[in-house]
């Protein structure tokens, strides 16, 4: 059984663009080694906007170096890139963008949500790419929620959605560049799960809503990330009330990470490249 190793939490709040009211709960600066190949989350939400004509959201900005995970609880945001990829996703869908040698997008509010306001509430995160993997062409996968296969859990106790990785003979729809699963999970008051793991691997777990006991009696909590040791093949946690929340494991890199803004690559010479290309118009352009 791995053990708790941390819980790692930011109740503070920023706003990206005008649309995204965010609690960064990791960046590459803070515990990338200890989650890696996970970089950063970001929790935005949940918040209710009311009906507005604006469009609100983050304008055309670049990535290099990584992917970016969008996984949409309530709400919309319409994403569109200079690779070509975009579209709208809603409740239960997720955008799998891979940044790689680099892309320019934009993410706004959907529309009709805009249209008609309503609850918001979304994570995006960040996932490493290998060294090798960091110059290759950038990529879209849009994923509906029927794509997403969902497992009921035994004896009522919930449901897991598998986004990424592989459970129970059940595989996520996103390719990922290295081993990782990517689990949306509802967990009932009163229920215990045990995930199995592998050694070795970076095991986390963010609580959405509800609140969760740890083996060790310690108790997750909203907007918390419990991060775990890499020794052990399982975690197990109880729900003390019905819980929504996200499960990431994965195999760690190991290689160096050197981020600056929106690019992550492994040494400050790539990261002064990264500029140099975006400011010359080598990642794209968006469309008029």
């Amino acid at each position: 059984m791995k053990k708790l190793s941390f819980i790692k939490r930011n109740p503070d709040h920023h706003w990206v663009g005008d649309g995204f009211p965010v609690r960064s709960i990791f960046t590459y600066n803070d515990i990338a080694e200890q989650v890696s190949p996970f970089l950063l989350m970001d929790y935005a939400g949940p918040k209710n906007f009311p009906p507005t004509k604006k469009k609100l959201g983050v304008g055309e900005h670049p990535h290099r170096g990584f992917e970016t995970v969008t996984i949409v609880y309530d709400g919309e945001v319409e994403h569109r890139d200079s690779s070509g990829g975009g579209g709208k996703i809603g409740p239960g869908d997720v955008q799998w963008m891979t940044a790689a040698s680099g892309i320019v997008h934009e993410e706004f509010h959907g529309h009709e949500f805009a249209k008609l306001g309503g609850p918001f509430e979304m994570i995006q995160l960040w996932v490493n790419l290998p060294k090798k993997h960091k110059t290759a062409p950038a990529g879209y996968q849009s994923i509906t929620n029927s794509q997403i296969p969902k497992i009921e859990l035994p004896g009522n106790a919930g449901t897991i959605r598998v986004i990424a990785g592989e459970h129970n003979g059940k595989k996520g729809p996103a390719k990922t560049f290295t081993p990782m699963h990517v689990w949306d999970i509802r967990l009932y008051e009163g229920k215990t799960l045990e995930l199995k793991t592998e050694e070795g691997n970076s095991t986390a777990l963010f609580v959405l809503k509800g609140s969760l006991n740890l083996e060790n009696g310690e108790s997750i909590n909203e907007a918390e990330l419990a991060v775990f040791e890499r020794t052990g093949n399982s975690v197990s946690f109880k729900a003390t009330e019905n819980t929504t929340l996200l499960y990431l494991d994965g195999k760690p890199l190991n290689e160096p990470i050197v981020g600056h803004g929106p690019f992550v690559m492994n040494t400050e010479e790539e990261i002064m490249q990264a500029f140099t290309d975006y400011r010359s118009g080598k990642m794209g352009k968006l469309k008029t």
